[in-house]
């Protein structure tokens, strides 16, 4: 059967005379790397995200690594972090040099759970990394206090938070760094990968230009062990015609997580609450159990859904050499969470298509 709502498409929208107009103009400038786009774009993201400070690179999950390489993170290093997201979050604390201790999740906001990750602080932790999944802020409060009382780093993997608030404060803004992904899919996405680090100091901004760069404090002059990932000037042109909608786009998947949420009263699955106003639903998750016989129901409806996680990163055989970790809410997650469609171009009438499927649904 053919969709008659598909998950999403990244076909550009109200964008696309914008984005051609930038891609010309990158072309036209015979410039590619590192030139001007990049560093309009910088000011202009730092300036969104409420912060001093944006550094541009290759992906989300370089924009992670990085942030924790600049702040002194590395071998012998531990770092909590969720153990529900994309592997990405994990692999880039490796990328340090730094080893990935998974707390539990909160059974409400699906993010890493406080009380867990106070356990999990041993002599070696140097930072903790919360995810903000899904575009929901994690308890960042709570998460400053345990920093304050243990002299820890905070990284805020706002790779899915573009614009979310934290109890009314700039998701990225809360820690000593925040990092971002611009990969297609993401509330700000790119027609390629991309990423970016803010910060409101100017020293681990200046290092992570370096470290971009190949460690090159000027052409040819490397003064330390840096790496090549750039966000390059197209991306960059591309995320500069896209920023100023994406306010609008913003207040547009709250209002369609709202209409959700009351069409979907009284159906046999579990919608997570919205535990922070600030919110930007990068996704909409919901669930399920029997989760296999739901999303075949639903694309037999003409729904299209998609899993975020299936497998809680502890149990990726990446994560084979590390201490065992014991997650059973993260497990049970992902074991039960399907993404319903939700994405700024979604017509009022395909919300209440999907919802009328999904009401449909008999376990």
């Amino acid at each position: 059967m053919s969709l008659r709502v598909p998950f999403m498409s990244l076909v550009p929208g109200d964008d696309a005379i914008a984005v051609r107009e930038a891609i010309d103009r990158v072309i036209a400038s015979g410039w590619f790397v590192l030139g001007p786009e990049v560093e309009a774009f910088e000011t202009e993201f730092a300036a969104a995200s409420g912060a001093k400070f944006s550094v541009g690179v290759g992906t989300g999950t370089d924009a992670l690594a990085l942030a924790l390489r600049a702040i002194g993170v590395g071998p012998g290093d531990e770092v909590i972090t969720s153990p529900l997201s994309a592997a990405y979050s994990a692999l880039a604390i490796m990328m340090a040099g730094a080893t990935p201790v998974f707390a539990d999740i909160d059974p409400d906001r699906l993010t890493m759970d406080p009380a867990a990750t106070m356990a999990a602080v041993t002599s070696r932790t140097a930072a903790i990394m919360p995810v903000h999944l899904y575009g929901q802020p994690a308890d960042m409060g709570a998460f400053r206090n345990i920093a304050q009382r243990h002299n820890l780093a905070v990284v805020e993997d706002a790779c899915q938070a573009h614009l979310a608030t934290c109890d009314g404060a700039p998701a990225g803004t809360i820690g000593i760094v925040g990092a971002f992904s611009f990969y297609p899919t993401k509330n700000l996405g790119a027609l390629g990968d991309g990423g970016a680090v803010i910060t409101n100091d100017a020293a681990i901004a200046r290092k992570i230009k370096r470290l971009r760069n190949g460690g090159q404090t000027d052409k040819y002059h490397h003064a330390e062990f840096g790496v090549n990932t750039r966000l390059d000037e197209m991306q960059a042109g591309i995320l500069r015609a896209r920023l100023p909608l994406l306010r609008g786009w913003t207040d547009a998947r709250r209002k369609l997580a709202g209409a959700y949420r009351t069409k979907l009263e009284g159906a046999h699955i579990t919608v997570p609450p919205e535990c922070d106003r600030g919110h930007v639903y990068h996704l909409f998750p919901v669930l399920v159990e029997h989760r296999d016989a739901f999303q075949a129901h639903l694309l037999s409806e003409g729904v299209g859904t998609l899993v975020h996680y299936p497998v809680a990163i502890p149990r990726q055989p990446a994560m084979a050499n590390l201490a065992p970790a014991v997650c059973p809410v993260a497990d049970r997650v992902a074991s039960q969470v399907v993404s319903l469609p939700l994405h700024p171009a979604l017509r009022a009438s395909e919300l209440e298509f999907v919802s009328a499927a999904v009401q449909r649904w008999r376990p």
